[in-house]
């Protein structure tokens, strides 16, 4: 339901991902499932809704997702029972919810997404606009990607973004993919560019 849609920079960091999920110890059923230097990447549950509606009312959201919605609450609460956490049974992945290790602040999104007009598995991510510029996507990516590749045991993941969209396919490009094509990731919306990678 939502794939990477937001502009991100990439003053980044080169840190990698201990994979091994467990439980947060400030919230006992909150599964971490990727660690990262600064990052931890947890699934979303439902008391997450203020932050994910936050996130998905910001003009940058709405600008790459070509004219979003206003979502209640509730509307944003049954979206993440629904479509996160139904991903999470159903594929065993899912976009998950990136905060700040030291202060569990979250910041973004980041995760994979089965979606039925893709061959392969869909590589998605958002940040708010207050913590861009600080490395934050692209630390989150390479621990997803990593994610993929030792635990989900993927060969080949991709990514969709708005051919106008700089600094995401910036932050593509660094992850070692390429551009392989158009794809109507959303239908009735415009074509994006699709670029992928082996694993």
């Amino acid at each position: 339901m939502v794939r990477e849609l937001l502009e991100v920079q990439l003053s980044g960091s080169n840190s990698t991902s201990a994979i091994t999920p467990r439980l947060d110890r400030r919230y006992s059923l909150r599964v971490i499932v990727v660690e990262t230097e600064r990052l931890s990447l947890r699934r979303l549950l439902e008391d997450d809704a203020v932050f994910l509606q936050e996130l998905m009312g910001e003009e940058s959201y709405r600008r790459y997702l070509f004219g979003t919605p206003d979502h209640s609450l509730e509307e944003v609460r049954v979206m993440i029972r629904e479509a996160y956490i139904g991903s999470y049974v159903i594929n065993g992945f899912g976009l998950y919810l990136v905060q700040l290790t030291e202060s569990a602040e979250p910041v973004g999104i980041c995760g994979l997404v089965k979606r039925e007009n893709l061959t392969h598995v869909d590589l998605g991510y958002g940040f708010l606009r207050r913590f861009w510029s600080q490395g934050y996507a692209i630390e989150a990516a390479r621990g997803v990607v990593e994610h993929a590749r030792r635990d989900l045991d993927l060969k080949r993941i991709v990514a969709a973004t708005h051919p106008e969209n700089s600094a995401s396919i910036r932050l593509l490009l660094s992850l070692g993919m390429r551009l392989e094509g158009t794809a109507e990731v959303i239908p009735g919306t415009p074509m994006d560019n699709l670029y992928g990678m082996d694993l």
